[in-house]
């Protein structure tokens, strides 16, 4: 049945102008897609997938290439909100809307697929409301019209074929970012417009994960984090754990959710340095304005010389001199 507690308008996310029928994971589904059906790949060629973080980590790997990598070849970037959190999409083929991972024979990194397509026809729905700070969790069926899977004679509820579809891991290492990306767009108001550091740091943490790695092990960092040897070994060997990791510390970053120890002093000594760069960069302003005004006056005077010299009286000038 439709699950009546979950009411859509309440999504941080732009609303469809069609209102899906939201369901828990008891709802029965008749669905199975396989080669030898007629509509086999049709979904493949018409793609619009969302990636999470995990479904980078998942496909990186089995591509065996960096995430930096990952991202330029087969990804692109889009903005979640109005104020530009940023999200990924899969990259279809150039100049079509297919997938490149589609094959004849499917899906050439099937046991790595993302999150979106083991979810099909199935998708799921988190919600936050503004005044809670739990997400609440509900489930869409999908139907369109080339899908021939819906007439197959395999019966499961959702809560089944998210088991036998392997989404189940997808959904466990992805809750940390439902949430974060939940708070961040539902808090928008009260936390304001992020900066375009801000931004940038959560597009690294969440997605570029190898640039994270490198970011967690500079010398700023470690000066200011108080984190084991045993806890820097298994973020520089484990992409999973580093990525959890990165969800904390976005956490902590942008809501104050304190997980990751600081070292003693190292917060006051932050605000300092960070006084010492404001410091810097307005007597570096005040530099500039007093060179820009001597600039000025410089020129000023260099055409009140060159007008005396031509005679220039009141803006007129002799020619004759």
């Amino acid at each position: 049945m439709p699950d009546p507690k979950i009411d859509i308008k309440e999504s941080p996310i732009p609303a469809s102008p069609v209102q899906p029928i939201q369901y828990d994971g008891s709802k029965e589904i008749q669905f199975r897609c396989h080669k030898d059906i007629e509509c086999f790949n049709a979904c493949c060629k018409q793609i619009d997938l969302q990636l999470t973080p995990y479904d980078v980590v998942r496909l990186k790997n089995h591509l065996g290439i960096s995430s930096e990598e990952f991202l330029r070849e087969y990804t692109y970037p889009y903005e979640m909100d109005k104020d530009g959190v940023p999200g990924i999409k899969m990259r279809p083929v150039e100049n079509t809307s297919q997938c490149q991972f589609m094959t004849d024979e499917g899906c050439s990194v099937y046991e790595n697929r993302p999150s979106s397509c083991r979810y099909y026809p199935a998708g799921l729905m988190s919600l936050r409301r503004q005044d809670e700070n739990v997400d609440r969790q509900s489930y869409v069926i999908v139907q369109e019209d080339h899908c021939k899977g819906h007439f197959e004679d395999q019966k499961q509820t959702i809560d089944e074929y998210r088991q036998d579809q392997g989404v189940v891991e997808y959904d466990e290492n992805s809750r940390g970012w439902r949430q974060l990306m939940l708070k961040k767009i539902s808090s928008g108001p009260v936390l304001g417009k992020p900066t375009a550091e801000s931004l940038q740091l959560l597009f690294m943490a969440c997605y570029n994960h190898d640039k994270f790695r490198e970011f967690i092990n500079s010398p700023s960092f470690q000066k200011t984090f108080d984190l084991t040897e045993e806890v820097m070994a298994d973020l520089n060997s484990d992409d999973v754990i580093l990525m959890h990791f990165g969800i904390d510390f976005l956490k902590q970053v942008l809501f104050g959710e304190m997980s990751i120890p600081l070292r003693d002093g190292a917060a006051e000594q932050r605000i300092a340095e960070r006084k010492d760069k404001i410091a810097e960069r307005n007597k570096l302003k005040e530099e500039i304005a007093k060179a820009q005004k001597d600039a000025y006056e410089l020129d000023q005077e260099r055409d009140e010389a060159l007008g005396d010299n031509l005679g220039c009286k009141d803006g007129e000038c002799n020619s004759e001199v």
